[in-house]
């Protein structure tokens, strides 16, 4: 058992952090600027953001790894700085960690589709196996893959890592409600539809991040919780639905109205409960707040 699944073990519901990316553009990263070479380029900067997380009150903090594949870092010609940029990202969120909270390395999407041949399982595994290689040597202490859509590719990189690592793995992936009311990822996976896929793949938490607001998680968490009853669940909702203002996407969900619904979070079962997209270190120290007060 991992550090991370030994602390839920102790029956604590855990906050995790917020916002990564609208938290970087915030101190200065510009549109078509690659937010890993910031671990290089800008560390002070990443290690604020980590630091302000771990200030709010996060039991654990991911890393500025999100886009750190080779298959990502391609675009702006960083591919073979791999290794560099995740284990720096590592490195980072362990130095604003200490020895007291716990770093997630932080594994999203390559952006390459399985079904079209556009690349191989073979090459996508090993994408995968690289950058949670780097993690692990950067000084994470579990894995998450995260933001994932499709099945097969969220497997290949949670067996990457579980292989290669040895790192507990978390996967979230993200739902969408679709106009007849239920959620399914953009290649049509429902909640229910990815439980045993992924604890199949060597998943030992599963949940959901982005697509929607704290909210809307809800309905997710009640589906994964019937497919499973016991498989401890993260949930990261954005700060409600993105708007698009004076050339700027804007999240209005306060840190108050997060906080309304972080007990029926806990009603249905989130073992471990943070922010994606627009959520800042005030939605995370609200959330945690609010478990406070459900402890007692």
């Amino acid at each position: 058992m991992g550090i991370l699944l030994d602390k839920l073990s102790e029956g604590r519901i855990l906050a995790s952090d917020g916002a990564w990316g609208t938290m970087l553009q915030a101190m200065g990263l510009k549109p078509g600027e690659c937010p890993e070479f910031w671990n290089i380029e800008q560390r002070r900067k990443v290690l604020d953001v980590a630091r302000s997380y771990v200030e709010a009150g996060s039991d654990m903090i991911e890393t500025n790894s999100f886009g750190g594949s080779r298959f990502k870092l391609q675009h702006y010609g960083l591919e073979d700085r791999v290794i560099e940029l995740n284990r720096a990202a590592a490195e980072i969120s362990r130095e604003a960690c200490g020895n007291d909270k716990i770093v997630l390395g932080s594994v999203g999407p390559t952006g390459k589709i399985l079904m079209t041949g556009e690349v191989t399982p073979e090459e996508m595994y090993e994408a995968f196996r690289e950058q949670a290689v780097a993690l692990a040597e950067g000084g994470a202490d579990a894995i998450i893959v995260e933001t994932m859509s499709d099945l097969e590719e969220a497997s290949l990189a949670i067996r990457a890592a579980r292989e290669h690592t040895s790192l507990d793995v978390i996967c979230t992936m993200t739902f969408e409600r679709t106009v007849d009311g239920r959620y399914k990822t953009m290649m049509g996976v429902s909640p229910a539809e990815m439980v045993p896929v992924l604890k199949k793949a060597g998943a030992v938490i599963l949940g959901s991040n982005c697509g929607n607001g704290t909210e809307g998680m809800i309905s997710v968490l009640k589906e994964i919780r019937e497919a499973d009853p016991d498989v401890p669940v993260l949930i990261q909702g954005n700060a409600g639905t993105p708007e698009f203002r004076d050339g700027k996407t804007v999240f209005n969900e306060t840190p108050e109205v997060t906080a309304r619904f972080i007990p029926e979070l806990v009603k249905y079962g989130a073992n471990i409960i943070g922010g994606c997209c627009g959520t800042t270190p005030d939605h995370i120290s609200r959330i945690g707040k609010e478990l406070e007060k459900l402890r007692g």
